[in-house]
Order: C-alpha cells, then structure tokens, then sequence
C-alpha cells in the first residue's frame, strides 16, 4: 500500500469497504497525514507489545491477550489507511514509501517477539520476527530488479497477523484453562513455518523471471 505509487500497493479487498474509505477521507479532511499514520501504526504495536510482554511475566496476564489483538488490527487499520489517505484523496508525502515500509518492519517484529514472550518461548518470536522481515527483504529484491512488488503468501503480513490475531483471541479459553495448551506457541510456529515458505516461493518467482 505505498503512498507514493498506487500500482505497487498490496492488493487488499478491504480498502474498497465503504467505511474504511468514508475514514480515510475523514482522516484527510481534519489533517491527518499518511506518515502520522503510519507512525500511529507503531504507536498500536508498542501497546500490544506491552501487553503481551506483561500477559507472559504477570500470573492474571491473559487478560491482556484479547487487547493485543485489537492491536494487531488497529495496526492493520493504520496500514491500510495511509495508503488511503496518500493516493485516494491526494496527500502523497515526502519520504511516503519510507514511513510505509520501515513502520512495517518494526512492527511485526514487537507483535512477533511480543507474542513469544506470551507464549514463554521468545526464541520463536524473534525467529518468526526476523523471517517475516527476511520475506519483505525478498519481496524489495524482486522489486530492485524491476520485476515489481510481490505480495504473495501464503503468509504475508495479512496472513501472519490473521493467524496471530486468532490466536491471541482463543488463547485466553484454552492456555490459562485446565487443558494448558499453549495455543501462542503453536501460533507461532505456524507463522515460521508459513512465511519460510513464503520467502522460498517468493525467490523462486524471483529466480524464474530473471533472465
């Protein structure tokens, strides 16, 4: 969803939604910049992150879980609403695919390595964390090579935060319950397990396309 070049954006059906764009011109019309936005993205992320810190440190931290996951989607708002904000109603920014990019990064990775340390397993959080930032690398090779932006999953960003997203909301009727089963954990390791396979389709599309 870059600011600056409408046919690079991730191809997302909810930016068509009748309420997302009726916000987005709401957003505009009182000041609101895509790079604020974008930075209120990481704004969303540092609380989710907090939040999942404290749900795996503190004994009543579950509370925390279903919170998070707002978060997660109030990250995904931002992300879609910048590029809303940019292109469809004309407030293309300097440095506008630099705010949409680099806030990306950084927060998958205080999601990812947040829910690791909910999970108990943080190891995993920076692997899936540093994965999810390996297949965006990938995905800027292909586009430095003029083969264009590829959003392909099956566990890009949208992918990685729907699973995580789920599972931070079931975690709280199974993971503090009798059954104890770490359903963050198991989150997680789909997510590793999905965006490797992204990253290694990714460069293979790459790798077929080049000359």
């Amino acid at each position: 969803m870059s600011d600056t070049d409408a046919e690079n954006r991730r191809p997302l059906k909810s930016r068509s939604l009748a309420w997302v764009r009726s916000l987005a011109v709401t957003l505009a019309g009182r000041g609101f910049t895509p790079n604020q936005i974008s930075l209120a993205g990481i704004g969303f992320a540092l609380i989710g992150f907090a939040m999942l810190y404290g749900a795996g440190r503190w004994p009543a931290g579950w509370i925390f879980l279903i919170p998070a996951a707002v978060c997660v989607q109030l990250r995904l708002l931002c992300n879609l609403l910048d590029g809303l904000v940019a292109v469809e109603c004309g407030k293309k920014e300097k440095g506008g695919d630099l705010f949409n990019e680099v806030p990306d990064r950084v927060e998958d990775t205080l999601f990812l390595v947040g829910a690791g340390y909910a999970a108990g397993h943080l190891q995993l959080g920076w692997l899936c964390a540093v994965l999810a930032v390996f297949t965006a690398y990938v995905r800027a090779i292909g586009a430095s090579f003029g083969q264009g932006q590829d959003f392909g999953g099956p566990c890009a960003k949208q992918q990685r935060m729907f699973l995580l997203t789920v599972g931070l909301v079931v975690a709280p009727f199974l993971e503090f319950s009798s059954i104890g089963f770490n359903v963050i954990g198991w989150t997680l390791g789909a997510i590793a397990v999905g965006t490797a396979i992204t990253a290694a389709l990714r460069l293979r599309r790459i790798y077929m396309k080049m000359p």
